[in-house]
């Protein structure tokens, strides 16, 4: 099975493009060191919970949406190769210095699925 990687962030509504277009950048640079698939949702249907809830978790405020995002690598080492190799190129240094949300917020981590159907 492959090994996939998540991030929850909230991201200002205002700047839904600015986000959707660093994702339509980025998502290649992904591919390129290794990923599969790069998948990036706009909460749609996010509702309130009493205990927790994805808005919760990111501490959105009302001026923001939640993006839940996903990227898919064949296996846990060509992601950990991958990550490292992001350390070190320019490139994701740029994206890293234009991102349209506060970075501090965000939730990731690697997950191996359980399940694939």
């Amino acid at each position: 099975m492959n090994y996939v990687d998540g991030f929850v962030v909230a991201v200002p509504a205002a700047k839904k493009d600015e986000y959707k277009q660093l994702a339509a950048k980025a998502a290649p640079l992904f591919k390129e060191f290794g990923a599969l698939r790069v998948v990036e949702c706009w909460a749609d249907d996010v509702p309130d919970g009493k205990l927790t809830d994805f808005r919760m978790a990111v501490k959105a405020e009302e001026s923001e949406e939640v993006v839940f995002s996903w990227i898919e690598y064949p296996s846990k080492e060509v992601r950990d190769a991958a990550n490292a190799r992001m350390m070190s190129d320019p490139r994701m240094k740029e994206f890293g210095e234009s991102m349209p949300f506060d970075g501090k917020r965000m939730i990731y981590g690697g997950f191996a699925p359980i399940l694939d159907e």
